[in-house]
């Protein structure tokens, strides 16, 4: 529109004082501005893309090929198109960066009419997450420069990338443990592994309750009574409010918790128990655009800025996988874990006072956070008096700091266990524990 204007007044001035030479200009200029804003719609609209994503969900350290296909389907030969597959921009801030990529994912071509090209490129996935690859962003214009068009050509790609669990060493089940067996106050069912006693034969019970030793030395018949059962399993409870943790550690400290929590629910699954997971974390798929995704933009931030994943999620109720033993309960949890992000919602404390009716009393509870403040406490140690098993996985690097929030909670009969680095996980469960 300026150019427009500009050229209207030039016309006008060229008119007034009789000048040719400026009115010829002048038309020159008019005609080359809407030669080039005709072209460069033309060019963008004939433009087409797609996009295929080997995976859709991998491990930490996978590698993922991403194959796309750009196309002319105008009837104009395109002089030019700059193309760029986007990426969240917090993938690249830290080195190793989350996403690597392996190839290009930012090319140029020239595409005659009815042409198309492909492209490829690699990820290599460094840290757990969920990730949107794409939607792919074209750039073309005109000939002279006047006019840039950009075009979202194609809806993206969702990548979940799995946090790895670390094989916990030496992990003794005859040992007391912070997840595990202890005795609970209400017979809920009886373990035939634990008798407890003899007793009577009475009519109806099984045969494979016979104690035949007894039962040869009286010349009367008697059944074999069983403890009741153990508790098992563990309810993984992971703080992840922004407030319990220092900004200077992170990603660090959050990503150990989501590495520890990951491998003791590997574990206790792997022992055939139940586990679950309760976390205050913001689910990244609460962030996605669900419409949208094509369109033409005047400018390349406003095209990036149309299509990223929201920034914010006002969630303010725990994400929870209930603790039961299903063969893809583990499974389930690592897809959680994976997508959980720090938030500002609710507290370690609102998390528990929230998640309590939904916590099974035949399994431990393990929470883990880096900061237990008072008030954490003290919903912790409404839990043990009402009958929870609980332990708690301080993870913090400073002694000091974990004798400061131990403390308080082993007062309350809560066990702690101390969680310094990446590198102590698979002994946590071996490390000396305090409490009861």
């Amino acid at each position: 529109m300026k150019w427009v204007l500009l050229t209207i007044a030039l016309v006008l001035i060229a008119f007034v004082f009789d000048l040719g030479l400026l009115v010829y200009a002048a038309c020159a200029v008019v005609g080359a501005t809407l030669f080039a804003r005709w072209v460069t719609k033309r060019w963008a609209a004939g433009l087409t893309a797609s996009r295929v994503c080997s995976d859709e969900e991998v491990e930490v350290g996978h590698l993922v090929t991403i194959k796309g296909m750009i196309s002319n389907e105008g009837r104009m030969d395109v002089g030019w198109v700059l193309i760029e597959d986007v990426l969240p921009a917090d993938t690249q801030l830290f080195k190793p960066h989350k996403l690597e990529v392996e190839g290009e994912r930012v090319g140029v071509f020239h595409l005659a009419s009815g042409e198309s090209r492909p492209f490829d490129y690699r990820i290599r996935c460094n840290r757990r997450g969920y990730y949107q690859i794409g939607p792919l962003l074209m750039e073309t214009g005109d000939p002279f420069g006047f006019f840039r068009r950009f075009k979202v050509a194609s809806e993206p790609s969702f990548l979940l990338v799995l946090p790895k669990p670390v094989s916990i060493e030496g992990y003794d089940i005859a040992a007391r443990r912070p997840i595990g067996e202890i005795h609970i106050q209400h017979r809920l069912f009886e373990d035939p592994t634990r008798i407890s006693g003899v007793r009577r034969y009475e009519l109806g019970d099984p045969m494979n309750r016979v104690h035949w030793k007894a039962t040869a030395r009286t010349g009367v018949l008697h059944s074999k009574t069983y403890e009741p059962s153990a508790l098992a399993g563990a309810t993984i409870v992971l703080d992840f409010h922004t407030r319990s943790h220092v900004a200077k550690h992170e990603p660090y400290r959050s990503e150990i918790g989501i590495s520890v929590a990951t491998s003791l629910a590997h574990a206790v699954f792997l022992m055939g128990q139940q586990v679950g997971l309760v976390t205050n974390a913001r689910d990244a798929v609460d962030r996605i655009r669900e419409e949208g995704w094509r369109g033409q933009e005047r400018s390349r931030t406003a095209a990036q800025q149309s299509v990223a994943m929201a920034d914010r999620s006002e969630r303010l109720r725990p994400v929870i996988v209930p603790t039961n033993n299903d063969a893809d309960r583990f499974h389930r949890i690592q897809q959680t874990l994976a997508r959980a992000e720090l938030t500002d919602g609710l507290t370690l404390a609102e998390l528990m006072l929230e998640a309590e009716p939904r916590l099974p009393r035949d399994a431990t509870v393990v929470v883990i956070s880096p900061n237990f403040d008072e008030l954490a406490a003290t919903t912790l140690s409404g839990l043990v008096e009402r009958g929870f098993f609980v332990t708690a996985v301080v993870n913090t690097y400073e002694q000091e700091d974990f004798a400061r929030m131990a403390g308080p909670l082993v007062a309350v009969g809560v066990r702690c266990l101390h969680l310094r680095e990446e590198t102590s996980i698979p002994r946590v469960c071996r490390a000396q524990w305090y409490g009861r």
